[in-house]
Order: C-alpha cells, then sequence, then structure tokens
C-alpha cells in the first residue's frame, strides 16, 4: 500500500491490475552530466554526482547506487557516463561489471546514452522492465518510494507504456519540469500526460502549481526494454533506416550495433524531452515518496534542514551573526564568520570562492562558469 507522505495519511490500496508473468527488474543510473548549476563545489573534473556533498560518506551517484540495489539485483543495475568520468564510476562502484557502465564517446545528453543502455538490456532480455533514473535526487522515505517502483514496474510489465513518475508541486519552482495530468488510466494515481514544459518562468509555475492540474517531473522513467527501444526509433528519425525490423520486433542486435557505433550522429537529445514531449504511449503515475532534485543551490537551499534563521549550512563550519536565508557549503579545515547576510550562496572549492544572491535562476551558475572560463581558462572549471 502507498502512502502520500507528504499528507501523512495512508492511500487507498492501488486497484489489483492483470496478473502478468515475473519479469526480471533492471535499472540505468545516468552519470554524465557536468554538474555546472553547483559550481563551484561542483567541477567539471569532479561533478557533484561524484562528490560527498553532504558529508554523509557516500556520494550522490553511491547513494542512488545503494536506493536501488535494495529493490533491484545488483547485477542488473547499469551506468551511463561520459568516457571522462568512466574511470570514476569504477572506483566509487567496484562492484559494478566493466559492460554495465555505459559509456559515452561524445557528449549527446541523456536520451542517446538512455537509448544505449537499454538496447544493452535488451540484448540480455527483451521482456525485463527497466528504471531510468538521475544520480542526483533526494528521496525524504526510501520505503514509499519503494513501493512506488514496485507499482510502477508492475504497469509497464502489463501495458506497453512509458511511466514517468511525477509529484505534488510544493512551491512555484521554475527550476523543474512540469507534467499535466490528463484522464485517468484506470488505475489509481495513473495518469494520461495531457503536457509537458520545461522549466518555465515563475509567474507560469505559479499557474500551474494553483491549477492542480500538474506534478514535477521526477526524471524517473519505466518501461518494458522492448518497448522503449521501439519509442527511441522513433525519438531518432534519422536512425531508423539503419536499425533493421523483424516481423517479430526489433532486432536488438541491429540497434545495439547502431547505437555502439552511430552514437556520435545521433541527436543532442533529453530523455525528459525524447519523452514527453516526442511520445504518445506515455502515463505519469503520482507520488508521494517527498522529493527534490539536488542540482541547483536553490533546490538544496528549499528541501534540506534550515537552522537559527533559515540558514542552510552543508557539512561546513560557520560562525554567523544577523544572517538569514543563505546557503553556505565550505571545504573542510576552513572556518567562515558571517555577519548581516541575508538570502546568500557562499561557496568555495579549489581556488574559487562564490558570494552571490540566492536564486531561482538555474542559468546564472552556467553564466558565471562561462564567463569565468573565458575570462580565466579552465583551471577554476
Amino acid at each position: 500500500m502507498r502512502s502520500p507522505y507528504t499528507a501523512g495519511e495512508e492511500a487507498e490500496k492501488p486497484i489489483a491490475m492483470e496478473q502478468h508473468k515475473q519479469r526480471e527488474k533492471y535499472c540505468v543510473i545516468l552519470a554524465g552530466g557536468k554538474g555546472k548549476r553547483l559550481w563551484p563545489s561542483s567541477r567539471e573534473k569532479m561533478p557533484k554526482q561524484f562528490i560527498d556533498f553532504f558529508g554523509l560518506g557516500r556520494t550522490q551517484l553511491q547513494m542512488t547506487f545503494d536506493r536501488f540495489a535494495k529493490i533491484i539485483p545488483e547485477k542488473n543495475i547499469l551506468v551511463c557516463t561520459n568516457f571522462e568520468y568512466a574511470h570514476i564510476v569504477r572506483e566509487q562502484l567496484p562492484q559494478m561489471a566493466e559492460d554495465h557502465i555505459v559509456v559515452e564517446p561524445v557528449s549527446r545528453n541523456t536520451a542517446p546514452s538512455v537509448a544505449a543502455a537499454v538496447v544493452r538490456i535488451c540484448r540480455a532480455d527483451p521482456e525485463a522492465v527497466v528504471v531510468i533514473t538521475p544520480s542526483d535526487q533526494f528521496v525524504l522515505n526510501e520505503n514509499a518510494f519503494a513501493e512506488d517502483i514496485a507499482d510502477g514496474f508492475e504497469f509497464v510489465g502489463a501495458n506497453d507504456k512509458i511511466l514517468t513518475l511525477g509529484v505534488t508541486p510544493t512551491r512555484p519552482e521554475p527550476g523543474y519540469g512540469y507534467i499535466q495530468m490528463g484522464d485517468t488510466d484506470g488505475h489509481k494515481d495513473i495518469y494520461q500526460v495531457r503536457s509537458f514544459t520545461e522549466k518555465p518562468e515563475r509567474d507560469f509555475a505559479k499557474v500551474f502549481v494553483e491549477s492542480g492540474e500538474f506534478l514535477w517531473n521526477t526524471g524517473l522513467f519505466l518501461s518494458r526494454a522492448l518497448f522503449m527501444c521501439k519509442c527511441f526509433i522513433k525519438m531518432f528519425p534519422e536512425a531508423a533506416a539503419s536499425i533493421e525490423e523483424t516481423p517479430g520486433g526489433l532486432t536488438v542486435a541491429g540497434a545495439l550495433t547502431f547505437a555502439e557505433n552511430n552514437f556520435a550522429s545521433l541527436p543532442n537529445m533529453s530523455i525528459d524531452y525524447g519523452v514527453l514531449e516526442c511520445q504518445q504511449e506515455v502515463c505519469v503515475m503520482r507520488c508521494y515518496f517527498g522529493w527534490a532534485d539536488l542540482g541547483t543551490w536553490h533546490s538544496i537551499y528549499e528541501c534540506l534542514h534550515r537552522g537559527i534563521d533559515d540558514n542552510v549550512v552543508i557539512d561546513s563550519t560557520v560562525m554567523m551573526e544577523n544572517c538569514k536565508g543563505n546557503v553556505i557549503k565550505l571545504p573542510k579545515g576552513k572556518l567562515a564568520v558571517i555577519n548581516g547576510l541575508e538570502g546568500y550562496i557562499v561557496a568555495e572549492e579549489a581556488g574559487v570562492l562564490l558570494i552571490c544572491k540566492k536564486t531561482d535562476n538555474s542559468n546564472l551558475m552556467r553564466k558565471y562558469v562561462n564567463e569565468v572560463q573565458m575570462k580565466y581558462g579552465d583551471e577554476f572549471i
């Protein structure tokens, strides 16, 4: 029984679905991003997914792996990453088989890398069910999360659909994607997707939240492996002619060969856009596990516990007086004494000190990163 954790009440038991054969479960973790929105703590040589950002003894990648290893066999977990970071994945997840690290030869966003991973799964088991997950997410209630994933696997195992997981917005956050719920799919908390809006302006986000029709997009997607492969052919129509099909369905070997040998020719497309904008066979499930994207300073401030005067201090040694609403992240061995600061980010890492107004504009960090790179080179990036 899934429970809406934020409401503190037990939900009704989901409607029973048609029984189907037990399918092997797989997970694909996306860990190829450069993490520029959390600069300077996240750096190009060591992005956020590979650092112990919160001082918990585990990196974000490792915590994501741990979360899914509780519900999916470790041998069925794959990681997609850029060639620059493959060695870091091997160091941080030494238990992972070499062929379960899907290395992007060039950066092509998440849709092509997911395609390469899913066709690899298809080669082993076309009828398997798979969940795609970012590596930088905060999950408040892991028991509710496991139940939602189990319900999602049951749904996609019985239906030719891609299922995305959504959560009820708690604020008009412009840094997230919004999914508009359409008609119910006949199962509790599962709806057709009516529309998808990626990172709207704050005024639009406010309208979305007030309407009650929209969910935050968590970036978690579930489907049968074979069905998702067929959807990728629709996403990449220019590649479809090169991927042979047979009367029985997708020729997995042909798709795998194409994905591995022609990766650079695939379009630069996010999996969110590819699925939610380009596909009709997609549903959304309203979930209640408590969620946040840990990709920006603003989202981290919003989801973490706030101390005295609403300050968020992340694994840092700080003395503050007359300070309110700040987020502070310093290296070990550094002490900050701060007076009279309100609503700021203070972050230091590897020779860079950032002090700027806290804002929900996630493009601001990218702007700073680009300007610093142009003026001072790669040393501080």
